[in-house]
């Protein structure tokens, strides 16, 4: 048995003003990850992929690449770079990041296949070739998609990030500790981006100085991550919060997780990623990690994990 794994994602600073040309940072969250094993099966069985967590099972076949799911279309990415037959494998895929909540899952799993499968036919790929290859998986499903996720979970490393722009790989000098609150509502971020559009539309020249103000807000996160300076940091986070609240991204649930947070003794909190839903990401100290933990469950999270960036 092979085993390989990725991290999930989340966004520290600067989302949806990024669709407008400004920065965001992005950082992996190494406590949760998708995990998958290989087995040597009986010859003549093939390539399967069981993903228990999806709830599906993918017999990956040369000959058709119409209708695809992604995890064949990201084992039949890695047999062509390889230039290698079917082999008779069976990969077993489970994750602990929740599904379609802005945490990365799909990349990850991905990764995660693409890593466990190469190392099977004995053809480890680089970072960047399996990075490629998740980016591809990507665009087929998500469209045009940033490239920050697959670059995040692939290297496992925080970047600085401007559309259109090379991503940055972010030094951190010291330790910085987390707290991911999950509301357990799903939002889907394309039509969230898409009422933050029409939004802007109506008033360009107010929204774009929100958007101007967030982008101020992430080239000052990234000094704080730099400096070392998590009180900075948590500061800048909560200001994020509330431009994001301006852009009716934010909702009763993540406010509330919001407020919580604070009022437990987070440096900061702000939700993540698309909004409406998903995920809120608050900045504890050792000292007050399990009292925001406690808060945010008692607050109606429904799952919340701990992560660390150093």
């Amino acid at each position: 048995m092979i085993q390989a794994s990725a991290p999930g994602k989340i966004i520290l600073l600067g989302e949806h003003a990024v669709v407008y040309g400004q920065p965001a940072i992005a950082i992996p969250v190494s406590t949760l990850r998708a995990t998958a094993q290989a087995f040597v099966s009986t010859p003549g069985d093939g390539l399967n992929i069981e993903a228990s967590d999806l709830g599906t099972t993918s017999h990956i076949r040369l000959e058709s690449r119409e209708n695809e799911d992604p995890l064949s279309a990201v084992a039949l990415l890695v047999l062509e770079k390889l230039k290698l037959p079917l082999p008779d494998l069976n990969i077993q895929v489970h994750s602990d990041i929740p599904l379609a909540s802005g945490l990365g899952s799909g990349a990850a799993i991905s990764a995660a296949v693409v890593r466990v499968l190469s190392s099977a036919l004995e053809h480890k790929l680089e970072d960047e070739e399996l990075n490629q290859i998740v980016y591809q998986v990507e665009k087929i499903y998500h469209g045009m998609p940033s490239g920050v996720d697959n670059t995040v979970i692939v290297y496992e490393r925080p970047v600085y990030f401007i559309r259109g722009n090379p991503l940055e790989f972010l030094p951190v000098q010291g330790s910085f500790q987390f707290l991911i609150a999950n509301t357990g509502i799903s939002s889907s971020t394309r039509l969230v981006v898409e009422d933050v559009n029409r939004l802007y539309k109506t008033d360009p020249d107010y929204y774009g100085r929100i958007f101007d103000s967030i982008g101020e807000l992430v080239t000052k996160g990234l000094l704080a991550l730099q400096n070392d300076d998590a009180v900075v940091l948590g500061t800048l986070m909560s200001k994020n919060h509330h431009y994001l609240q301006q852009l009716t991204v934010s909702s009763h649930e993540l406010d509330g997780l919001v407020e919580a947070a604070l009022d437990a003794g987070a440096l900061g909190a702000k939700l993540s990623g698309g909004g409406r839903g998903g995920n809120m990401i608050a900045l504890v100290s050792q000292d007050s990690l399990v009292a925001v933990k406690e808060a945010l469950l008692r607050a109606g999270a429904a799952r919340v994990f701990d992560t660390i960036l150093s």
